[in-house]
């Protein structure tokens, strides 16, 4: 029964680690090198992620810096930022790729935070599932006898508790996550 736990809190852990990855890919209106983490950039015919092909910095707010190792890539480098649709408009100097964050306008704040409510529900949708799978494992384990009617009660106490522990959680990250999208 104790493997049956840790595999559905395994899954509800994965859930919400997925969530705080996505998460990751919404800008908030400063200057993150998070933004950039899953551009990948066409480094002599094959996909190699932008952190390295380039030395990311964040200079001030408003502005993320790429100096590639190699000048030839600089092109492709900005290619791969407009290629990922995040609404960033690279420019280069020769030398280096200056990514402006624009501000977000209030229309663009709330499509945001429509998007992590959106991925906030599959999370919620995921942990849920984790929890029925266990809650029917459970329920197979006694019907074949394996554990008793007691135990069977206790274990979708147990995993009704590692449900409502990571919803909180994946509700705690959304509120944050929405409050870094609304500040101005």
């Amino acid at each position: 029964m104790h493997e049956l736990f840790r595999d559905v809190e395994l899954k509800m852990k994965h859930a919400l680690d997925h969530f705080h990855d996505e998460l990751k890919q919404l800008r908030t209106g400063r200057a993150s090198l998070s933004i950039l983490e899953h551009v990948n950039v066409d480094y002599y015919g094959s996909p190699t992620p932008i952190n390295q092909v380039a030395n990311l910095s964040v200079p001030d707010p408003a502005m993320i810096v790429a100096q590639p190792y190699d000048p030839s890539v600089i092109g492709e480098i900005e290619r791969a930022i407009q290629a990922a649709d995040l609404g960033l408009n690279p420019s280069n100097d020769g030398k280096l790729v200056r990514i402006p964050i624009p501000q977000l306008t209030e229309e663009r704040r709330k499509e945001m935070v429509k998007r992590a409510h959106d991925m906030a529900e599959v999370t919620r949708n995921a942990i849920r599932l984790a929890r029925r799978e266990g809650n029917e494992a459970l329920k197979q384990m006694e019907k074949n006898k394996e554990i008793g009617q007691d135990d069977e009660h206790r274990g979708m106490d147990e995993i009704q508790k590692l449900h409502d522990h990571y919803i909180a959680e994946t509700a705690k990250t959304l509120e944050n996550k929405e409050s870094d999208i609304l500040t101005v």
